[in-house]
């Protein structure tokens, strides 16, 4: 009888877990690049208008930014819990809903009359941060594991091209229709959005059957877990790499181009560029190799980088593509990264993937502003360009250390 009960047990285990990885409808990859860039755009769209939004409200400026830096850190907030409750209730109920929430915000913006009731439906509109996450998810859950780090270098393309387009599109909305057109045109798309998952998400409508995991027990779970940690510190030290190029180029090298801002916007767009290189490089190669090797070929393409270009500088070299030659392969490397460290923290528990692609973007993001702090912390104008390479180096060393720490966990693993 004992034995029959174990059995029993036994079955309704596999049972769930088979609920819990069971493959959903897969939708076309246009839809889930659409996901992705959507998820960032609003970050820098509006970013033309601030001023006249300002004026609009008759509000500080300062308090206007709270729009840009209150936007990104609810959308950290929004892509922790999301990818718990997608696991929860299914990927479909909480992309459409996260969806819905943007469109409604973002009505609410075009149509608000003071500044504290923009604020407020500017916070809403982050909950199209869930989406990021979620399309990851759902491209590993019709994929296998290495076409989805292909499907994931394709994401991460419209990821980062949205922020590249965002402003100029912004812009001209801003000039010809008033700023409230740019909110009018997020609505839209996000509309389109959300006429296409419906119609393309096909997925159970909900996700878990059994017994319902406490949040913070899965967080424990992956916490735990010595490969969630190993990719996520590889994404968040990358992350964190771009970020103090970001904060310490203008320092560096501003005096070079005479004050041009126009000139130091174009150089800077370098790096953006070789995201958009290293991504498009895995949607085509990565799925012909093991996903540790793509992460140390990566970070070890971005420090062969800023070594070169920490020797330039020492050297004397001063002409300008000397600096932003070499810091072009920060880019390049978390293209190629980002889609495969993702993989990685998904492998962990595959009925957990909502969950752990959310925690690592969370901590991605406070991880990576808290390396640009510090990092910041050594800057200064005397042989800026020396120790702002030498910064990134180090951080750029410590992203290839948990690389190669992940590497060898999935060796082992595999083993």
């Amino acid at each position: 009888m004992t034995g029959d009960n174990a059995a029993q047990t036994s079955r309704s285990q596999m049972t769930a877990a088979s609920a819990a990885t069971s493959p959903i409808a897969a939708p076309r990859l246009i839809t889930l690049i659409l996901l992705s860039a959507l998820s960032v755009l609003p970050v820098n769209m509006t970013l033309p208008a601030l001023s006249n939004i300002a004026a609009t409200f008759h509000a500080d400026l300062a308090l206007i930014n709270l729009s840009v830096a209150g936007f990104a850190i609810f959308s950290a907030l929004t892509e922790l819990v999301a990818g718990a409750m997608s696991d929860r209730y299914g990927r479909r109920p909480v992309a459409l809903a996260a969806i819905s929430i943007f469109v409604l915000a973002s009505l609410g913006c075009a149509a608000s009359n003071d500044i504290g009731t923009f604020l407020l439906f500017r916070m809403l509109q982050a909950a199209i941060g869930a989406c990021f996450s979620i399309s990851l998810v759902i491209a590993r859950e019709t994929s296998g594991e290495r076409e989805a780090a292909s499907k994931f270098g394709y994401l991460a393309v419209g990821w980062a091209i949205a922020p590249l387009l965002g402003p100029t599109f912004g812009g001209l909305l801003e000039e010809f229709f008033g700023w409230r057109a740019c909110f009018l045109a997020l609505a839209l798309l996000g509309a389109a959005a959300l006429a296409l998952c419906s119609r393309e998400l096909k997925g159970p409508a909900t996700r878990v059957s059994g017994p319902r995991r406490n949040y913070l027990a899965s967080y424990r779970q992956l916490l735990g877990s010595a490969r969630f940690w190993a990719y996520t510190l590889c994404m968040i030290c990358s992350m964190g790499t771009f970020y103090v190029f970001l904060g310490g180029a203008p320092l560096a090298v501003g005096n070079s181009l005479n004050g041009s801002s126009t000139q130091l916007g174009l150089y800077m767009g370098m790096v953006p560029a070789g995201f958009i290189l290293g991504s498009y490089l895995t949607g085509r190669y990565a799925s012909r190799f093991q996903r540790g090797s793509v992460v140390v070929a990566a970070r070890s393409l971005t420090c062969i980088g800023l070594l070169v270009g920490l020797a330039l500088s020492m050297s004397g070299v001063t002409y300008i593509l000397a600096f932003f030659g070499p810091c072009m392969f920060i880019g390049i490397g978390n293209g190629l990264t980002m889609p495969a460290a993702n993989t990685g923290v998904m492998a962990v528990r595959a009925n957990l993937a909502g969950t752990a692609v959310g925690l690592a973007a969370a901590m991605r993001i406070a991880g990576g502003a808290l390396i640009s702090s510090i990092g910041g912390l050594f800057l200064a104008e005397q042989h800026a360009v020396q120790v702002l390479f030498g910064i990134m180096l180090t951080i750029a060393s410590l992203a290839l250390s948990a690389a190669l720490a992940a590497a060898i966990i999935d060796r082992r693993t595999s083993e």
